[in-house]
């Protein structure tokens, strides 16, 4: 394993890595994986549902997932599956008898997320409560299905929704302004099911498998409120910016003129199942177990990171420059892993994402170690290589899932004269890699399971 090691490349090694964990977690895969039928009986993570006790299956699947996760619960469920309906982005198609594909946007909402909500509504309320139906939620559905409380409009929640994120709020904090403006989400949906039996296959893309967050709780209850909606807003100094119409349904439900979100023990949730079927924690036991067959001695670091994506930087190239110190040489070399959602407070007018920005922010912390500063000579001794992705395969508003960078990397910037950290000063991530090389593009993904991030280092023995 050690002679392979040395014969592929660093940036090689991470992409068979990052590939192994993106297989693993296949939205299709994951739902075959999980869902196993025999004969009537439909067996999900160990549970039995008799098919032959419901007079009707419904099929509701929303996310960036969900074409995948959709097409493959139709085939299980074969000629029980009455009617469905699958969310799909651009360039997205699925081929399932009974179930229709609905186009939406995403990471803003247009008029065929409303469109689509509405008609994922009106599905849910055909159920009866001798029906069943099957809601399939993966990250992205929050702007995918979109059905904003009057007077609010859809374009008061985009520049609602596009200024948290500009602002660097995190998604649960995002969510939580999202469910109170919203008629389907904060277990709106689950509502409009009932009395039906709803069974929730969901592919998460939050720490901690929250499903209060993933996609804005469409079907599960919600501990936030309307005054932690306010709350979120003054915070990012938004409350007085904000539309009026927006401010008036914050208002009219603090004020009791507007009902909360669902809550724990609401009688809507007595016939809701959930399964999480795929995470970020599962995609790195795989890239773990791809690092070690490549002749890398793999430490996961955590699989729920957060924050601002320069801290985080800062944190990582300290403990890696640590664990590297004490990593005597001639051992095998060492694969840092990573995985959550960091947050980026955007004050430049670059272009770039939470990934792109962490890398580029790495690159500067790194070279500043003297672990890592023979690296700068061109020789092994100390190479190291940073990357991190989303594993949805888009890293913000760009074509990139995210980037790599090394010592090369900088020697390149150097030699063109580009400054490091001008680009990272006005958030221009995305443009250094492009010049400088080392953005990773690999297009839509089957999945969405937050980031991955990986370090890599070797000793000159190594």
């Amino acid at each position: 394993m050690r002679a392979k090691c040395r014969r592929l490349s660093l940036p090689a090694v991470a992409r068979k890595i990052f590939s192994a964990a993106l297989r693993e977690v296949a939205a299709d895969r994951l739902v075959r994986r999980s869902v196993r039928r025999q004969g009537s009986k439909l067996v999900i993570q160990g549970r039995v549902f008799d098919l032959d006790s419901y007079e009707r299956v419904f099929l509701i699947a929303i996310g960036k997932a969900s074409p995948y996760m959709a097409k493959s619960l139709a085939r299980i469920l074969g000629s029980r599956l009455t009617e469905g309906i699958a969310v799909c982005g651009p360039g997205q198609r699925i081929s399932a008898d009974k179930v229709i594909c609905l186009p939406a946007a995403h990471p803003l909402p247009d008029g065929r997320s409303v469109l689509a909500a509405r008609k994922i509504v009106s599905l849910a309320n055909k159920a009866g409560p001798k029906d069943l139906v099957f809601i399939l939620i993966s990250g992205g559905a929050s702007a995918q299905v979109c059905l904003p409380r009057q007077p609010v409009t859809l374009a008061d929640k985009r520049r609602v929704t596009d200024a948290l994120l500009r602002a660097g709020a995190n998604i649960v904090e995002l969510n939580t302004v999202r469910k109170h403006l919203s008629k389907i989400k904060g277990g709106r949906l689950a509502e409009a099911a009932c009395p039906a039996a709803v069974v929730n296959l969901v592919v998460s893309d939050v720490l901690g498998n929250d499903l209060e967050t993933i996609a804005s709780g469409p079907t599960h209850w919600d501990s936030t409120t309307f005054a932690d909606a306010r709350r979120i807003m003054k915070q990012y100094g938004l409350w007085t910016k904000a539309p009026a119409s927006v401010r008036a349904v914050i208002q009219a439900g603090l004020s009791g003129g507007i009902p909360e979100t669902l809550k724990k023990g609401d009688r809507v949730f007595r016939k809701v199942s959930t399964f999480i079927i795929g995470d970020n924690e599962m995609a790195l036991k795989v890239a773990s177990a791809q690092a070690k067959a490549l002749g890398f001695r793999p430490v996961i670091l955590c699989s729920g990171d957060s924050g601002e994506a320069r801290e985080a930087a800062r944190r990582y190239a300290s403990a890696a420059a640590k664990i590297a110190r004490s990593h005597p040489a001639g051992k095998a070399s060492l694969c840092l892993l990573a995985g959550g959602e960091l947050t980026v407070t955007v004050k430049g007018k670059g272009r770039g994402g939470r990934n792109t920005e962490f890398v580029l922010a790495a690159l500067l912390e790194f070279m500043k170690k003297p672990t890592f500063q023979r690296a700068k000579t061109g020789g092994r001794a100390g190479e190291f290589l940073v990357a991190s992705l989303g594993t949805d395969g888009r890293d913000g508003p760009t074509d990139a899932a995210g980037a790599w960078a090394n010592a090369a990397t900088a020697l390149r910037a150097a030699r063109r004269g580009l400054s490091s950290a001008e680009y990272l000063e006005r958030n221009d991530s995305y443009s250094f890699f492009k010049n400088t090389g080392g953005l990773i593009v690999i297009g839509p993904t089957r999945t969405n399971v937050m980031d991955l991030r990986l370090i890599l280092f070797h000793h000159a023995a190594a």
